[in-house]
């Protein structure tokens, strides 16, 4: 058996109103969207020359009247005949855009619509809509009426002689403040500020120059004067090409997209592409510092220069959430609604496409310098030269250099999520050291490769999270010889793992978590001045005055004019307690566990031999608090009641 979907028109208004669109609101977007189709469309028949007449003033008004309840939307457009009218308004999802687009898809504006759905979005905040509409072709005027039920009237409008449409929106008693300016206003702002037809709604105030009157100077007095408020901005950046924009220009549309953001962008990537998609915009870094949050809903999407949706997951991969900034694809598949996005093979190859163009741009900054106030493009394979004599490979100071600093974590977050942009920034990460210099991963290794490889042939990279907290471990890395870098995201712990699976035979090593002889091994050893016997009487004597739930005593054999004693901390629970702290799952065991120290005592220090010598017990325990407690304070883990004795316990000895 056969048969044919009845669709009961009775239902499909309730349908409409509570169900098509995730927020009423949308009308307002749709409607003028039409508008602006209908504009459009007769742009490309005079283009054509199908329409010969004048176009004059094209503008779409939006009209408030409170005392009439009504909200009206008006174009200069195609217009309606009655034949268009009956197939395109009381036919229900028979899309005027789809046709129009078939029969001139050679030679078209940009449509918008789709779905034959928008204007009956009209109905979720009216108690009744009418139709004023005239065609473009000699045909008589149209008015269509209906209330919201399968019921309409349509007769002839004598007194509509102008070409194009109006919609008037009755308003509902439970939709009110759609007849209020500043709720219209802030509507109009949301939707339809960048759309391709100008639209005027109100008036506003601006101050300028009286043509009558002056001041005791001569020159013109500042006066207030009304006019028509344009509520966008038809040719955005965007839309335009990147030869024809100044860093200026870019920085003044950021500060449109987003007027409460103060600060300025660190630099932008403007978008377009053609094929095998449709996608232009502008995607800005901000800077990011110290965060690791996405700075989610500050890309904002359009579709055909219409505001669909500030939620872009899936469009834009994840660690791009950073960025901020606009992009328009009429490619990107939308709901009915255009209300959100829907699962489809071009937003994968659109993604991909951001990302990789990120990456570009990235390669693009870290070969380039400014020289005078011009860019110049580095030949990269000069910059990558090792220098024989060990001094910094940089040859020059990059752009991506004096970006760094603000868009490192971004790096590292795309990095540590995105296995093609990974591969692509192993090319131009940068490293950077404790003085402030920078080298790429293959300069910098060529540079430590010498001193900081260890017996089993790995490089080890010497690190300090914050360099004045770790002062003193640095200098005495510094002093052997050894380079040291700065790495201090919130990042840091889960990159470090990255790069070491990444480079080969490679070792990162915080310069606190071992005494300095022991961070990057040797087969040489310094001779113990202590024997077995000295040392098994030493260790209770320490351990006595510690906690040892969170220290562990080790004797090492050190330079005798190294400290007597130095707390280290494990490379390997640190990291992994930072990491557990930063990744919340399937870390958890790491992030339980207490905090844990080494107490590494000096065996060849002329003090650890008077401690262990002194007779008097008390003198004994009061020489090992105090060498402890020099420890702890040399790692800022002395505080409170704890240093407060210290304190005083110097002064007394003094």
């Amino acid at each position: 058996m056969q048969g044919k979907l009845n669709v009961q028109t009775e239902n499909i208004f309730p349908v409409i109103k509570k169900f098509l669109y995730s927020d009423h609101e949308i009308f307002l977007r749709e409607l003028i969207s039409n508008a602006v189709d209908a504009t459009q469309k007769l742009k490309t028949l005079s283009t054509r020359g199908d329409f010969k007449g004048e176009l004059g003033d094209l503008t779409i008004d939006v009209k408030i009247d409170s005392k009439k309840k009504t909200l009206t939307v008006s174009d200069r457009g195609i217009g309606m005949t009655a034949d268009e009218v009956e197939k395109y308004i009381n036919q229900i999802a028979f899309s005027g855009v789809t046709d129009f687009m078939e029969k001139y898809k050679d030679s078209h504006e940009p449509l918008i619509g789709h779905f034959g759905l928008g204007f009956y979005s009209a109905f979720m905040v009216s108690d009744k809509v009418e139709i004023f509409t005239k065609s473009w072709k000699d045909e008589p005027a149209q008015h269509w009426s209906c209330e919201g039920n399968p019921e309409f009237s349509m007769e002839e409008d004598k007194k509509h002689t102008d070409r194009g449409t109006d919609i008037v929106l009755h308003i509902a008693d439970d939709c009110k403040e759609f007849l209020e300016e500043g709720t219209i206003l802030q509507l109009l702002k949301k939707y339809c500020r960048f759309m391709p037809v100008a639209i005027r709604f109100g008036e506003e105030s601006v101050w300028v120059d009286s043509e009558t009157d002056c001041d005791k100077d001569g020159k013109p007095k500042r006066v207030e004067k009304k006019q028509p408020r344009i509520i966008n901005d038809p040719e955005p950046a965007w839309k335009k090409s990147p030869s024809s924009l100044t860093d200026e220009d870019y920085k003044k549309f950021y500060h449109e997209l987003f007027p409460m953001n103060f600060e300025e962008p660190l630099f932008q990537i403007h978008l377009n592409v053609d094929y095998p998609f449709n996608l232009t915009g502008i995607l800005y870094f901000p800077k990011v510092r110290k965060t690791i949050d996405p700075n989610r809903n500050k890309i904002q999407l359009y579709c055909n220069q219409v505001f669909v949706t500030d939620q872009v997951e899936g469009v834009v991969p994840d660690y791009l959430m950073l960025l901020h900034g606009v992009l328009d694809s009429p490619d990107i598949p939308l709901n009915v609604s255009r209300s959100y996005l829907q699962s489809d093979g071009n937003v994968k190859k659109i993604s991909q496409h951001i990302s990789k163009k990120v990456a570009d741009k990235l390669e693009e900054m870290s070969k380039s310098k400014i020289e005078n106030g011009e860019l110049k493009i580095e030949n990269s394979a000069a910059a990558a030269t090792p220098n024989p004599d060990n001094s910094q490979l940089s040859t020059f100071n990059s752009q991506l250099e004096s970006k760094w600093d603000d868009i490192k974590i971004f790096v590292q977050y795309g990095m540590l999520t995105d296995e093609k942009f990974c591969e692509r920034a192993m090319k131009f990460y940068l490293l950077k050291g404790v003085d402030g210099s920078y080298y790429t991963l293959d300069s910098y290794r060529e540079k430590i490769k010498a001193l900081q490889t260890d017996k089993d042939k790995t490089v080890c990279y010497l690190y300090a999270s914050d360099a004045e907290e770790e002062h003193t471990y640095i200098e005495k890395a510094k002093a052997k010889g050894y380079d040291v870098l700065l790495m201090d995201s919130p990042l840091e712990s889960h990159f470090i793992n990255l790069l070491e699976q990444k480079i080969e035979k490679t070792r990162f090593v915080r310069v606190d978590s071992d005494t300095v002889e022991k961070l990057i091994p040797h087969d040489d050893s310094i001779p113990e001045k202590l024997s077995k016997e000295e040392k098994e009487k030493l260790q209770p004597i320490i351990e006595g005055e510690i906690d040892k739930q969170k220290f562990t005593v080790q004797l090492e054999s050190l330079e005798e004019n190294d400290a007597p004693m130095q707390v280290t901390q494990s490379e390997f629970m640190r990291r992994y307690r930072e990491m557990a702290q930063t990744s919340g799952g399937g870390m958890g065991f790491y992030g339980e566990l207490p905090e844990s120290y080494n107490l590494v005592v000096n065996i060849n220090h002329p003090l650890i031999s008077r401690v262990l010598n002194e007779t008097d017990a008390e003198k004994q325990k009061e020489l090992v608090h105090q060498l402890t407690d020099l420890a702890l304070l040399g790692n800022g883990l002395l505080k409170g009641e704890a240093l407060s004795k210290f304190l005083k316990r110097s002064v007394e000895m003094i």
